[in-house]
């Protein structure tokens, strides 16, 4: 991954993180939910995705959505 300085790789992050702690999951629960739809990212990983410091795959945030339950609309209007 390429690093910028200061600058966030993705911004929907904070709506991932926001939804984890909705659902009162630890990163570790969610990154075991994540390995039933073939995901395979550890909690570091998911912290880095979260602060906006990692790139966020496109697969991965289709599964991020499916184990969250984040709404299509949710994550259009954050990004808007």
């Amino acid at each position: 991954m390429k690093k910028y300085k200061n600058e966030k790789s993705n911004v929907i992050g904070s709506l991932i993180k926001e939804y984890r702690e909705k659902l009162k999951l630890k990163k570790v629960e969610v990154c075991k939910k994540l390995q039933l739809h073939a995901v395979y990212i550890d909690s570091t990983e998911l912290n880095r995705m979260e602060t906006g410091q990692m790139i966020i795959k496109d697969f991965e945030l289709i599964a991020l959505c499916k184990v969250l339950d984040i709404n299509y609309d949710d994550l259009k209007n954050s990004i808007e």
